[in-house]
C-alpha cells in the first residue's frame, strides 16, 4: 500500500517529465547533420524575450504554439522570470497554426500578455490565439530557419530548453516539459517555492 502511494506519483513525475509534442510524420523531422547544442547557437533563433532582461541567465526554449507541453512549460517557468532571461523562440511542425500563432507572438506589443492568454486558451482545449493566416515573407522566413535550427540539435519533440546551468557550468539541451523545480535545477538557478 505505501510502495503503491509512492510509485504512481513517482512515475506521473516521470512521464510528465518526459512528454513533449514531436512532429507527426518523419519528413518534418528530417535533419542536416547534427550540430552542437551551444548558447551561441540557440541565440540565432528568432524569438520574443520575458523575464529579467539584465539576467546573466538566458534560457531559450524552442516551442510550438500547438503543442499543451509547451503551454505547462510557460507556466512553470512565469515564477522564475525574476531569476531568469527567457526567450522563446516559436517553430512550426504541428499544423498550419503554428505557424501563424507563432507570428503573431513575434510580432506582438506585448508578448507576455499574448503568449499567457494563448497558452491558457490552448490548455483549456480552445485551440490558442485566432492569428491571422497572413503572415509576412520575413516573420515566415524567420520560424522556418527557427525549425530548421531545432531539427539541426537533433531535437525531436518541444519542448526544447538550451541552457548552461549556473552551477555546473555545462550546456544543456533537453526536449521535455518540466515543473518549475526542475527547469530552476536544469538552468542552475536558485529557487524555493
Amino acid at each position: 500500500m505505501i510502495l503503491t502511494r509512492l510509485f504512481f506519483p513517482l512515475v506521473a513525475a516521470l512521464l510528465f517529465g518526459l512528454s513533449g509534442c514531436s512532429p507527426k510524420d518523419s519528413a518534418s523531422a528530417t535533419a542536416p547533420a547534427k550540430r552542437e547544442v551551444t548558447l551561441e547557437a540557440a541565440a540565432q533563433g528568432k524569438g520574443f524575450t520575458v523575464g529579467s532582461m539584465m539576467s546573466a541567465t538566458t534560457v531559450y526554449v524552442f516551442f510550438d504554439t500547438q503543442c499543451p507541453h509547451c503551454g505547462h512549460l510557460w507556466q512553470a517557468s512565469m515564477p522564475l522570470h525574476k531569476k531568469a532571461k527567457f526567450v522563446w523562440i516559436p517553430i512550426g511542425m504541428i499544423n498550419a497554426s503554428s505557424k501563424s500563432q507563432g507570428a503573431a507572438l513575434l510580432t506582438a506589443a506585448d508578448p507576455l500578455a499574448l503568449m499567457t492568454e494563448h497558452e491558457t486558451s490552448l490548455l483549456a482545449g480552445k485551440g490558442g490565439i485566432a492569428a491571422s493566416a497572413g503572415v509576412s515573407a520575413e516573420i515566415e522566413e524567420a520560424i522556418k530557419a527557427n525549425t530548421q535550427l531545432f531539427n539541426s540539435f537533433g531535437a525531436e519533440a518541444v519542448p526544447y530548453v538550451v541552457a548552461k546551468n549556473l552551477r555546473t557550468g555545462q550546456t544543456l539541451g533537453r526536449a521535455a516539459a518540466m515543473d518549475t523545480g526542475t527547469l530552476a535545477a536544469f538552468a542552475g538557478i536558485d529557487w524555493a517555492p
